[in-house]
């Protein structure tokens, strides 16, 4: 049976019949689904069941008693019911959603989206972006200018044809089509037309240039005032966007740039950027850009950081803390094209492997920043710590981790000891029950070792890990035990009383978290040991010795 996802959902059949049903609440589902790409809601199947009941049978008047319920409380909402037989025996009421073209809603007017396997309401601003991401779906297929498929790059197409042959995203009934069928299939043509889609990928430099909106990239390169020191453009419209990935790159001397650590015998090169890490960046910035919105796309090079700026926000449901996890397409032609060319993962895993690089190489992972008019995604060209590249490689060789897992990892060892709380926040996840996915397979291996309860849960590396595999990180007091930290806290304000929390904190050891300090501070306020005056920044602690 399908799993619950973005384009999956089983519902009870109580949901739709009988006193039970809540039609309202379904209705949300299917607008859901039309707003956010296709997708299947299978009625009939009960909660954390995978099958029907095997004697299950639905009546014959259900479908039609849906379609007409749904189109009575729901606008541009297009549905298909069927009754199905499952392989137990058991029927379930089977309804498609496709993707609609124009914006779905209920009659009294309020938006739904699909993010991951929740229905999300769209509120406020977020109604202006879905109406953009819903004329880019159909910019895409669009004839704008009548230029006939003879007029195209034959050197672009021709490449784009043999890249297609031999890639092994592509069926084979796929290959064997004619060049006008591929062209037709892949939306590049339409009655003989390029569609808009087509003049941006195989279309001449000059029809290119008369979309308006075809990618224009720009490099600038600052010192370390921050004054501009160099500037590269791609303005032309020479190259399509699959060809301007490689061009950048092999344009752009500062790619090519490495650091040099000693490996026993040998020097290891660690790239300051990472070819696959700046080409998944250049690659979502040209997909998942808004094609109805003009604007150039930056590159701002500055002596520790790069930052790639795109133009519009980020596709309604997306947000830079869910990004790690939320797989929403904007133009889901041109990203499927991309797909099957394997310039890009189309399912959303691009970001994850930034983040596994990037924690790999002992970098802080990206930064992502979104604004009105802009999404910043900033990736860091200094290592952290060098000593984490063999260590992450060493583990990986043992255990075979995951993707999670090795994001979670190197997340752990560059803080040392990490809360639960602020390991949810890293990832992006909404809760720390959530971590468990990521951190089991860790604890049980005897990778990372958990500490406290709950909220107070904290992670760090197995110290015999470490001597096991001959890494010898630096010592700190990030992991200190409770009742030392108290020792030295009672120590300062027997030297230093009348202090705030940050001052104590500076004083005995800025790696270990605040909140620890604070939290023996109030220990010792309710033991009677420690007295204070004031209310939160000027608040002052002493000993109650020294009253």
């Amino acid at each position: 049976m399908q799993r619950e996802g973005q384009n999956y959902e089983k519902k009870s059949l109580k949901a739709i019949t009988g006193t039970t049903a809540n039609w309202a609440e379904v209705a949300k589902d299917c607008i859901a689904f039309a707003t956010s790409g296709n997708g299947t809601i299978c009625f009939g199947i009960e909660d954390k069941e995978e099958a029907p009941p095997p004697n299950q049978l639905i009546d014959k008047s259900l479908p039609d008693r849906f379609r007409r319920k749904i189109a009575e409380i729901t606008v541009n909402v297009i549905l298909f019911p069927t009754i199905t037989a499952h392989a137990n025996g058991g029927e379930v009421l089977e309804v498609k959603i496709p993707r609609s073209q124009s914006i779905p809603s209920t009659t009294d007017g309020r938006f739904f989206i699909r993010v991951s396997d929740s229905i999300k309401p769209v509120v406020g601003d977020e109604i202006l972006r879905l109406a953009t991401d819903r004329n880019s779906f159909s910019w895409e297929t669009q004839c704008l200018f009548d230029i006939p498929v003879e007029q195209i790059d034959l050197i672009a197409w021709t490449n784009i044809v043999a890249a297609l042959k031999n890639s092994d995203r592509v069926k084979p009934s796929i290959k064997e089509k004619t060049g006008h069928e591929l062209m037709a299939h892949y939306m590049l043509s339409r009655d003989g037309l390029l569609t808009n889609l087509g003049i941006l990928c195989i279309g001449r430099p000059e029809d290119r240039g008369r979309l308006g909106v075809a990618p224009v990239i720009q490099y600038l390169k600052y010192d370390d005032q921050g004054d501009k020191i160099g500037k590269t453009s791609w303005d032309d419209h020479s190259l399509n966007p699959l060809a301007l990935i490689d061009a950048i790159w092999n344009e752009i001397q500062e790619f090519k740039e490495f650091f040099e650590f000693p490996h026993g015998l040998f020097r290891q090169q660690i790239p300051s950027y990472d070819r696959t890490v700046i080409r998944e960046l250049l690659v979502n910035a040209i997909v998942h850009r808004p094609y109805t919105q003009r604007g150039d796309i930056f590159i701002n090079s500055h002596p520790k950081e790069m930052t790639i700026v795109n133009p519009g926000a980020l596709p309604i449901g997306v947000t830079a803390q869910n990004i790690l996890h939320t797989t929403i397409r904007r133009n889901e032609h041109l990203a499927r094209l991309f797909h099957d060319l394997n310039l890009m993962e189309r399912e959303g895993s691009g970001f994850d492997k930034i983040y596994e690089i990037l924690l790999s190489q002992g970098k802080a992972p990206p930064c992502v920043t979104e604004k009105h008019d802009r999404v910043e995604v900033t990736v860091s060209k200094s290592i952290i710590k060098p000593e984490l590249i063999d260590f992450i490689a060493k583990i990986d060789s043992q255990y075979y981790l995951t993707q999670r897992e090795k994001i979670a990892l190197g997340i752990i060892i560059q803080h040392e000891s990490i809360s639960s709380t602020e390991l949810a926040r890293a990832l992006g996840l909404e809760t720390t029950e959530s971590t468990k996915n990521w951190v089991n397979k860790l604890i049980t291996a005897s990778i990372i070792q958990k500490r406290g309860k709950t909220q107070a849960m904290s992670f760090f590396v197995d110290p015999n890990l470490l001597r096991n595999i001959e890494f010898i990180p630096q010592t700190t007091l990030r992991r200190i035990e409770p009742h030392r930290l108290k020792a030295l806290v009672i120590e300062d304000l027997s030297r230093y009383p009348k202090s705030s929390s940050g001052d104590i904190h500076k004083r005995i050891g800025q790696e270990i978290p605040l909140r620890s300090i604070r939290q023996i501070l109030e220990r010792l306020i309710d033991s009677g040991e420690v007295n204070f005056q004031g209310d939160k920044r000027w608040r002052r602690y002493w000993l109650a010795t020294l009253s």
